[in-house]
Parts: structure tokens; C-alpha cells; sequence
């Protein structure tokens, strides 16, 4: 398991309580007991307390009813009841279920996940270029917003049905998010060039370590921030780090670096049930969360993040 920060375990000192109330400092002791989440360590809320509409822009839903297809990442079950737990321990508002490898053009865990947990979330897909534009505007109708190439891995996506379904994608509003190794996003660079539509790099775009934000990736990603037309997810801090919790000292130096670049191209998630990771080493939701000050400093820049960038890719009510 992930060994878990000392400080995590303190109750709020003598002087919070004084100045919030002793009757505060019980709730949150209640409150921490009860976030056991599964597929997430620690049971404690976060410390950071998120603005009204925060979202998760990035978790999957897993459910064993629908049929696994080759070379998905599997994942156990992650239902709807638990993702809600995750919720209630985060305090986030909004979310988007993003559609997982394991079950390719299968697009109804997502579907079904987004109608059940309600109008505050939105969903990303996966398709191909055999998709009618029926099709297209049905998943609209039902609350997609974009279409994921998980190219991670061998599966339902490839990188040459980029370009033609971001041509079609586009004309909704959609974007294109790209889940792939960070030394393929840099060789893949005239590809991306190429896109006129909206991209979204998932997990700081796979930045590799311990190059980070000296290495091809980070400074391909920024080139394309300033093109306008590009987001990086602010997210997965486990995913390429060689330092590890509790604080993923050089992932979250390029979060801070693209935070900084490009405050209103950035987003943040959850990744929960974080399925590229082992069972017995599941990272601390509430420890991940509380890193968000460190590499968003401002709070201005944190809410547009967490509130208004979400809004605007993903076609959420203005707050």
C-alpha cells in the first residue's frame, strides 16, 4: 500500500477549533470515518475545501454485465454507489465518465453511468469512423461532449482516425482526448499540428520522468496550449512519476508548469478507480486533491480549473 502521510491523521488543532468551533472539528471527525471509498486509500476528506461546481473530469465507470473486448485495460467492478462515495469524500459537484479501454465502441457502462448519476455529469465516448452523424447526435443528445483515443495500448482507436473524426467531432463542439505514452505524443507531433478541432491530453500528457518539463512532450504540449485549441488534464500525478506519494515531486512540478502556462487550458480528475494501478497500491484521493494548492497556488486559477474550464469544454451551465 501507499504509506500515508503522518499528517493526514491529525485531527484540526486547538486554534481552527477555536476560530471554526468545536462543534465543526466533531463533524469532520464524524465526516472522516465514514469515506471509506473503495479502490481509493485513506478514509479522510481532503483539508482543501473545492468551490461550488467543482468537477471531476476524468473517472470510469466498470461494470462486469457488459462484455470485456481484446486488449482493454480490465478493471473490477467500479459502480455507480462507489463512485458517489469518492464524491461525497471530494465534495466535487460535476463530473465526466470517461469511457474505459475494456469495453471499445460499447459505449453503454458510460451512457448508463452518466443518466444515473444525473445532469451534472457529462460523458466522453469511443468510436470509429464508421459512426453515422445519427449516430453523433444521438450520444449529444444523451450528454457526450468528446471522444477518447486510448492509445495506451492496442484497442478500439488508432491514430490515424484522428484527423477525419476530429473534422467530424468538431462541427458539436466536441473534442478529441488523447490517452499515450509521452516519447509517442512527441513523435506523433505533426499530427497533432494538424488539428484544428479541440484536443485534451490526458495525465499531464504523459510527460516523461525524470526529463518532465525539460523533455519533447512538456514542450510539444505547450506549443500547442498556445494555439488555443488544446487542454491538458492536470491529472494521474501516480502515472510516470518516479518520486511517488505523498508527493509526487516531479509530476506535480509539471502541473505547476502547465498550470502556470495556461491557467484556462487546464483540467482536473480524479482517474478513479485509477485502473492502471495494482489493487494493494491504489492512491490517496484525498492526498491527490490536497496537491492542488501546491501546483495552483492562486486561488482564481483553481476555480477556473476546477469550475470554469469544465463549463466550457463540456457544456455545463455557467456558474
Amino acid at each position: 500500500m501507499i504509506p500515508s502521510d503522518p499528517s493526514r491523521r491529525r485531527v484540526l488543532g486547538s486554534a481552527a477549533a477555536a476560530s471554526l468551533g468545536a462543534s465543526l472539528g466533531l463533524r469532520a471527525r464524524s465526516a472522516s470515518a465514514q469515506h471509506n471509498v473503495r479502490y481509493s486509500t485513506g478514509s479522510e476528506a481532503p483539508k482543501f475545501r473545492v468551490p461550488q461546481n467543482a468537477t471531476d473530469c476524468h473517472f470510469h465507470i466498470y461494470d462486469d454485465r457488459f462484455a470485456p473486448v481484446a486488449g482493454g485495460l480490465p478493471a473490477p467492478n467500479a459502480s455507480l454507489d462507489d463512485y458517489r462515495a469518492l464524491q461525497a469524500r471530494l465534495g466535487t459537484g460535476r463530473g465526466v465518465v470517461i469511457q474505459p479501454s475494456l469495453y471499445g465502441f460499447d459505449n453503454r457502462p458510460t451512457l448508463e453511468g452518466m443518466a444515473a448519476l444525473g445532469p451534472n455529469f457529462r460523458g466522453v465516448a469511443v468510436v470509429n469512423p464508421s459512426v453515422s452523424d445519427a449516430e453523433l447526435q444521438r450520444l449529444h443528445g444523451l450528454g457526450i461532449r468528446g471522444i477518447r483515443f486510448n492509445l495506451a495500448q492496442t484497442g478500439a482507436t488508432t491514430l490515424d482516425m484522428l484527423e477525419p473524426l476530429s473534422q467530424r467531432v468538431d462541427a458539436l463542439g466536441w473534442h478529441c482526448q488523447i490517452n499515450m505514452p509521452g516519447e509517442k505524443i512527441a513523435a506523433a507531433a505533426d499530427t497533432f499540428r494538424k488539428i484544428r478541432g479541440k484536443l485534451v491530453f490526458d495525465h499531464l500528457a504523459h510527460c516523461p520522468q525524470p526529463a518532465g518539463v525539460e523533455s519533447d512532450t512538456f514542450k510539444l504540449i505547450r506549443r500547442l496550449l498556445d494555439q488555443g485549441n488544446t487542454w491538458v488534464k492536470l491529472t494521474g500525478l501516480y502515472a510516470d512519476t518516479k518520486v511517488g506519494p505523498p508527493t509526487y515531486g516531479d509530476s506535480v512540478a509539471v502541473a505547476r508548469a502547465f498550470a502556470a502556462a495556461a491557467p484556462t487550458r487546464c483540467l482536473w480528475g480524479t482517474d478513479w478507480p485509477h485502473p492502471t494501478e495494482n489493487q494493494s497500491n491504489k492512491p490517496d484521493d484525498a492526498l491527490l486533491l490536497d496537491l492542488l494548492p501546491t501546483f495552483v497556488p492562486d486561488a482564481g486559477a483553481r476555480t477556473r480549473i476546477l469550475v470554469d474550464n469544465p463549463a466550457e469544454l463540456y457544456d455545463f451551465p455557467k456558474s
